[in-house]
């Protein structure tokens, strides 16, 4: 027998989830050229700013050899209109030349300074294009397949040479049936159900073989749209994942916890029968007899069922041998510490309690 005392109970909510990256990056080259070299491992790690391809540099340390000699024209065109202007002005000053001579010297030099700008410019550009030549990781993670080959010509971004997906942290994708979420809003309002604050639920993995993933981590997105699909609205937890056991496509037991159930009454399950009019228990009324009550059921918690409503606090539930009894069959509480064979009652009153008036 237990006696009914409503209490904090934990609730924890259950859902088939699938894990994806936290990043996943396409890699592409940013020029026009031969693919060279591939310097990675295909499946393998690779690390943010890492060279995974190589493009034939040959024709862009030629374009970078003449931007520099273009410079170099220009700053010296600069320097000798500088010179010309200089030379110009004292000489305009003691009214020894034509203002228009004057005029055009200044002109000639802004048009150069304008000119070395521009092949100053093109120089950063080659030194970039010969950079791009150089096609690097731009996260940290796992490295897709190869999907073009040494000496293939690449043309720029609008190639996929592959991709790139970060693992740690590692994201869990599941849904949360529209249904559920209404359910889970109606027990809130009732005051059945507090959920933590801001709904940062703590979340835990069962994976494919039955093991816990060791770590945990938090939600961090919840959709406010329905999918017409599924019904359910998309739902996604972080988890740390530096060691790298998590792989994007794994399908979990996503668990949810966090939630407590206030003033709850927990009866074990064994307590609860089944009969025509629904799901009821014994209880031991004040004559010391078995006396049905029906109950209404929620969830499980452990190895118990959370009754929402049917008993009160101090309610005494028949648990053991119910199968055995009826309406009205007398009961009486066997001590706690009492022999295993004491308190043993006739045919048909359940184990630990003994006929009423022995």
């Amino acid at each position: 027998m237990v006696t009914v005392e409503p209490g904090n109970v934990p609730a924890t909510f259950e859902y088939l989830g699938q894990t994806a990256g936290s990043r996943e990056v396409e890699v592409r080259a940013r020029v026009t050229g031969i693919l060279q070299k591939r310097n990675f491992t295909e499946g393998g790690t690779v690390g943010q700013g890492q060279s995974m391809f190589t493009i034939d540099p040959a024709p862009f340390e030629l374009a970078l050899a003449r931007a520099d000699a273009e410079l170099a024209g220009a700053e010296a065109r600069l320097a000798q209109a500088r010179r010309t202007a200089a030379r110009l002005k004292p000489l305009i000053e003691a009214k020894a030349t034509s203002q228009r001579e004057y005029d055009d010297a200044v002109s000639a030099e802004a048009v150069a300074e304008a000119d070395a700008r521009t092949a100053r410019a093109k120089l950063n550009e080659a030194k970039l294009n010969l950079g791009y030549t150089r096609v690097e990781a731009p996260v940290s993670g796992i490295a897709g397949r190869a999907l073009r080959s040494e000496g293939t010509l690449v043309s720029g971004p609008e190639v996929l040479l592959t991709t790139v997906t970060q693992v740690d942290p590692i994201y869990v994708l599941f849904g949360i049936s529209d249904e559920e979420r209404l359910k889970l809003n109606r027990e809130v309002e009732a005051g059945r159900l507090t959920l933590p604050k801001d709904s940062q639920f703590e979340v835990s993995l069962k994976l494919a073989d039955g093991s816990i993933y060791a770590r945990t981590g938090r939600l961090n997105f919840s959709d406010v749209r329905i999918s017409g699909a599924t019904g359910t609205s998309e739902t996604r937890a972080q988890l740390p994942n530096a060691a790298g056991l998590m792989r994007p496509g794994q399908f979990v037991r996503v668990t949810l916890k966090g939630a407590q159930r206030p003033a709850a009454v927990l009866v074990p399950q064994r307590a609860v029968l089944e009969g025509p009019a629904g799901k009821f228990v014994y209880l031991v009324n004040d004559k010391g007899a078995a006396e049905p009550r029906p109950v209404q059921v929620g969830d499980w918690a452990g190895e118990s069922w959370i009754i929402s409503a049917g008993l009160k606090a101090g309610d005494k539930v028949i648990v053991d041998g119910v199968m055995k009894i009826g309406p009205g069959a007398p009961v009486k509480v066997a001590a706690p510490d009492a022999p295993k064979d004491a308190g043993k009652g006739p045919p048909g009153a359940p184990a630990g309690a003994a006929p009423a008036g022995k």
